[in-house]
This record gives C-alpha cells, sequence and structure tokens, in this order.
C-alpha cells in the first residue's frame, strides 16, 4: 500500500488538548446553570453575545414583526427548501411502520412508533445566520408529530434575525427563543424558571454546544455529535483541482476548526487543488476563518487506488463526503462511516446543507462509525408491547420462562412464570422451582 499525507494540519494530540479545554470550559457553565438557573443564563448572554432582554422568549408579535421583515424572494426561498425536506422526511416517517405479529399461538407481540413530547432545536447563527439549521431541526419534528418545539438561535449583529426567525415559525416551532450556544441547550436541557426543560436536544452547533449536548445526554435525550463542520472530498482524475478547492473550502470557511480533507490517487489533482485552494483565498470573502481551518485542518491524502481511498475514507469519517470519481456508485455501495454522501460533480455539501431535502444535521467526529445524522426517526421511539391471549399460549411461554429464570438464580422472576403456570395450567408448580417436565 503507498497512502501518502501531502498535507496535515494539526496533529491528534493537539486537539484532543483543545478538546479538553472545551470539555472543561462547557462543565463550568453547565454546573453555573444547574446553581443559578435564570440569573446564570442572562449572564452569560450578555458575557458571550452581548445580548440580554427580560424574556429571552419572542412574543408572537415580535415573532410577526420579524416576518414582515423578510422579502418575498426570502420566504419562497425559505418555503422552496421547507417543502423540500418535509416531502423527504414524510417520505422517511412512511418507512416507519408499526407492527403486530402472532409469533406463536396466542402470542402477539408489536411495537409502536411514538414521536418525543418536546424537543429543543438549537439553530446556530452567531456568525452566520444559519436558516438551513431551523429547517433540519425545526421542519423534521413537525413532521415527526412533536408536539412541543422550543426552537433557540443565538443574536446575530444584536438582534434576533428575521430569516431564522421566519424559518423556524414556518417550520412549526411552537416556542422561539433568541438564546445562543451552551446557554441556550443548557437551559432546554436542565429547565429554568422560565424555560421548560426537553426531553430531547437536537441541531448543530459549534465545539461549545457540541460538547455541551454530550455532557448533558442523560438530563435530556442528544441526536448525535453534531459540531464543527468536516468535509472530504474523494476525487480521481475525472474532475479538476478547481472543483475540489471549491468543494474544501465552501465549508472550511464554517469555523477555525472545520476539517477539510481530500482524498485522491492522482497527485497531479492533489497538487493542483492545493495550489487552487490558496488562489481561491485570495478571493474568498470569509478567507479569515477559511485559511485557519484549511491550515490547521486540511489534509490531503495521495493513495495509489480505489480501494485505498475507500479504506481511509472508512477509517476516518467525516461528516460530509463529496464523491467525485469514475465508480461514484461503487463508493456508495462500500462506503460504511460517514454523515452524507454527496455523489458525482452535478451535486455538493451546499445543496444537502440549504435545500435538497436531506438532512444536514450530521455526525462528526467520528461518530459516523455508529450513528447516522438526524431524520425524522430520531423524534420517534419504536416501543414493544406484548400479549398472550390463551391459556395454552402462557403455559407454553411460563415453561420456558421458569427454567430460564433459574438458570440465571432469579427465583423471583422464576416466579412470575410459576404462578401463571399454576393459574392456567399446572397447579403443582411448587414455590420458588423451575418448571422442568418438558426438559429434554
Amino acid at each position: 500500500m503507498a497512502i501518502k499525507y501531502l498535507k496535515t494540519g494539526k496533529s491528534a494530540n493537539e486537539r484532543r488538548s483543545d478538546d479538553r479545554k472545551v470539555e472543561q470550559a462547557v462543565a463550568g457553565i453547565i454546573a453555573d446553570i444547574e446553581a443559578r438557573g435564570d440569573e446564570a443564563v442572562h449572564e452569560l448572554s450578555k458575557k458571550f453575545d452581548d445580548f440580554d432582554r427580560p424574556s429571552f422568549r419572542l412574543t408572537d408579535g415580535e415573532i410577526q414583526d420579524l416576518m414582515s421583515q423578510v422579502t418575498h424572494q426570502q420566504r419562497t426561498d425559505i418555503e422552496f427548501a421547507q417543502t423540500q425536506i418535509r416531502n423527504f422526511a414524510q417520505h422517511q416517517k412512511d418507512a416507519l411502520l408499526d407492527i403486530e405479529v402472532e409469533t406463536l399461538p396466542g402470542v402477539i407481540l408489536g411495537h409502536r412508533n411514538i414521536p418525543v413530547a418536546s424537543v429543543g432545536c438549537y439553530v446556530p447563527g452567531g456568525k452566520f445566520p444559519m436558516v438551513g439549521s431551523a429547517h433540519m431541526s425545526v421542519v423534521t419534528a413537525s413532521v415527526a408529530g412533536v408536539k412541543r418545539i422550543a426552537a433557540a438561535t443565538p443574536p446575530f449583529k444584536g438582534k434576533p434575525n428575521p430569516a431564522v426567525i421566519a424559518a423556524m415559525h414556518l417550520g412549526g416551532a411552537t416556542e422561539i427563543y433568541c438564546l445562543g450556544g451552551v446557554q441556550a441547550v443548557a437551559s432546554f436541557a436542565i429547565g429554568t424558571k422560565s424555560i421548560a426543560p426537553v426531553d430531547m436536544l437536537v441541531g448543530p452547533g459549534n465545539a461549545y454546544v457540541a460538547e455541551a449536548k454530550r455532557q448533558l445526554f442523560g438530563h435530556t435525550g442528544i441526536d448525535l455529535l453534531a459540531g464543527p463542520t468536516e468535509t472530504m472530498v474523494i476525487a480521481d482524475d475525472t474532475v479538476d483541482g478547481e472543483l475540489c478547492a471549491t468543494d474544501l473550502l465552501g465549508q472550511a470557511e464554517h469555523g477555525y476548526n472545520s476539517p477539510a480533507t481530500l482524498i485522491t490517487n492522482s497527485e497531479k489533482l492533489a497538487r493542483e487543488t492545493m495550489k487552487e485552494v490558496e488562489r481561491l483565498l485570495t478571493i474568498l470573502p470569509t478567507a479569515a476563518t477559511a485559511s485557519v481551518s484549511w491550515r490547521d485542518y486540511g489534509t490531503v491524502v495521495l493513495c495509489d487506488t480505489h480501494e485505498e481511498m475507500l479504506q481511509v475514507a472508512n477509517d476516518n469519517p467525516s461528516e460530509h463526503v463529496q464523491v467525485m470519481t469514475d465508480r461514484d456508485d461503487w463508493y456508495l455501495a462500500h462506503m460504511q462511516n460517514y454523515g452524507a454522501l454527496f455523489l458525482g460533480p452535478r451535486t455538493n455539501v451546499a445543496y444537502g446543507d440549504k435545500c435538497i431535502g436531506t438532512n444536514h444535521t450530521l455526525p462528526t467526529k467520528g461518530s459516523g462509525r455508529y450513528t447516522g445524522g438526524l431524520w425524522v426517526g430520531k423524534f420517534i421511539k419504536t416501543h414493544s408491547y406484548q400479549k398472550i391471549l390463551t391459556d395454552e399460549a402462557s403455559v407454553l411461554v411460563g415453561e420456558y420462562g421458569s427454567r430460564l429464570c433459574m438458570l440465571e438464580g432469579f427465583v423471583g422472576h422464576a416466579e412470575q412464570c410459576n404462578i401463571r403456570l399454576r393459574r392456567y395450567g399446572h397447579k403443582d408448580v411448587p414455590y420458588g422451582s423451575a418448571y422442568g417436565v418438558r426438559e429434554s
């Protein structure tokens, strides 16, 4: 094998050190909110966002006023995006079926799909107003049937951003808060005097928000760890450096710690892409951010074969994976670890981020190894049930159950089986014994 790194960013140890600093800072903020509630939330909002008001929840009048500031074209665009996301989410929901089956004569097993009662949707927006994130969480929760959808977003340039608020409102949010960062998600998870706690936290965010969700798991459920944006481009010589560089920087502009990785089997493309990145950074308006991400988190990997490219990609799961090769469907069939795939040069991550219909809240930091992204099913709990219709069925299951309970030493468990045996078929079963008539 010949896997060669032409460019690397910060080492794993440096990244872990950064993570520990974030972890400690977040733990302190959460502890403060647990101890002081709303008082701490107001102080933190003032400290981090230079924003405070008597109540962070927007009134109906404020929402309507902000809605009126959205242009006709902006509203049309928001509604288009939400229609695509709602349609795909509805198709996903339709695939989740309640079931009921008779597994043995008289034994009925089933499950029901039940939406969570309340969610807190975090929509980033302090640096860029993330209108798209409102669609992804609020609309999808609405399709799932969640009754209480509380949405929070930080102030943008000192006030609520009209487009983000419009997207939340049109998407189906039942409560809207102008509140950002750890203080927002912690308020939703822990609850304060002014903000009732939710059953689940969803949505992307910066490293601090992602870490807060991790630490708050247990207070509440979470969708997944959706932290700083990651992008990976898998490309061969069927495309050019300008296209690859554009797709890398298109995500690197999110923040100073947004990893961007190119995996290729063409050294010519690798060199051309790195050259194009430097050129684009001289004209990209967000270069001040993207250049730092590329410097510290940009990676270029040169492989000999597509099999090696696949291995590197699966070993290093990325949130977004853009595949532009002569065998895109081969990657679709063989990729195992990722957030979302974008296949072919005609599509790109920005389509998925904004309006194509799939959800852009996706796993980061390698969590694509064990979870997919946010989708309508994340808001739905699958609960099983069972019932037995005949004495004979209860006796049959009870005989096996009694022996298996005693095999583990659980006498009380066995008696749950035995009392049914005595009542429905075998009156001579001794207390605290294993029923063994059918042993073989």
